[in-house]
């Protein structure tokens, strides 16, 4: 097995999948909102229908499209949710991934904002990545943006200096979890991880936590959590970020697990989704969202296909487990040697 460049730590477990494909190709959504990329997805279930919230890159920037499927497999699309904020606004540059919560008749919507892009027509959202909200009566919105309520912002010296972009939210007894992504930017070099955050009302303030659940040096951003009621066992599915002579790119998905939510240890991982497992994209493998159809795990991803490392072109796939899922499962968790290459 390869290792990386900078000797960033790697996984030597993989977590059996079966690949469907692509099932949501950029170039979708009505007025090409989405014509130069599909990617960075969360997918929820309501009343029997999967919804599936994604950066679509168009003629404007990178905005929060929609989708529904009843099958995780054919997706409608029903355009975007967000518009970008006014010149000056935190969402000016880009209004797009982010994760909802539903609760006494209201959706809340925690999405991932930022004022400065890659040039035109690509616009590629950069840090810092702030975390803003925005609230509804229905999944197919429309949606308000409440800009004067910040979950929580970036801050200089700490973990979460160069971003804080929302993620998969739980409510624990009386209290709300939020796993976030966070970042530093030192001279050029980005340290990437996962983090929790908490509060008692989606109205207010949230609390980072003092320390992230894993070390930046694990390199990994976006959240998506299962829970594994036989073996009453928290998984996290999470895209890494690998180094290669062209630089970083987006390389696979992972998994991490625990049976305290509050304490991880970061030997416990997986690889999931990566080039080897993935029927048409052979080695950039992007955001990862979960949704449950009876005794299959799905797992929708991003990719751009063949040896692209591009973060344009991506469209959205979809890869099966089988349940119920077990780190004790011989067949399902596989040792894999040493490490698993990028």
């Amino acid at each position: 097995m390869q290792s990386y460049l900078d000797g960033r730590p790697t996984a030597n477990i993989r977590l059996r999948i079966q690949d469907h494909g692509v099932v949501l190709p950029y170039g979708s959504q009505p007025d090409q909102c989405d014509y130069l990329c599909a990617r960075d997805m969360w997918v929820f279930e309501t009343d029997g229908t999967f919804h599936i919230f994604y950066d679509g890159a168009g003629p404007e920037g990178w905005r929060c499209c929609h989708a529904t499927s009843s099958d995780l497999v054919n997706w409608e699309v029903r355009g975007p949710i967000l518009e970008l904020g006014q010149p000056g606004m935190p969402d000016s540059a880009y209004a797009g991934y982010g994760a909802t919560f539903f609760e006494n008749g209201k959706w809340h919507f925690f999405y991932v904002a930022c004022e400065q892009t890659s040039p035109a027509p690509n616009r590629i959202p950069a840090m810092p990545y702030e975390n803003l909200k925005a609230e509804s009566n229905s999944p197919y919105g429309p949606w308000i943006k409440r800009y004067d309520l910040r979950p929580f912002k970036t801050e200089p010296g700490t973990y979460y200096e160069g971003a804080c972009n929302p993620g998969h939210i739980l409510k624990v007894d009386d209290e709300y979890i939020m796993f976030f992504s966070a970042a530093t930017n030192s001279n050029g070099l980005v340290k990437r991880t996962l983090a929790l955050a908490r509060t008692h009302d989606l109205d207010s303030r949230w609390q980072p936590d003092a320390e992230p659940i894993v070390p930046l040096e694990e390199q990994i951003e976006n959240a998506a959590v299962y829970y594994e009621e036989s073996c009453a066992t928290w998984f996290v599915f999470t895209n890494h970020v690998g180094i290669a002579e062209e630089g970083e790119f987006r390389d696979s998905i992972w998994v991490y697990w625990t049976q305290d939510i509050n304490n991880w240890d970061p030997a416990n991982k997986a690889v999931v989704v990566d080039g080897e497992s993935c029927t048409w994209s052979k080695r950039s493998i992007g955001m990862a969202a979960v949704g449950r159809i009876g005794t299959k795990l799905g797992i929708i991803y991003d990719a751009p296909g063949g040896d692209s490392i591009s973060n344009m072109r991506n469209s959205i796939g979809l890869a099966w487990i089988d349940l119920p899922l077990s780190p004790d499962n011989l067949d399902q968790f596989v040792k894999i040697g040493n490490g698993v290459s990028g």
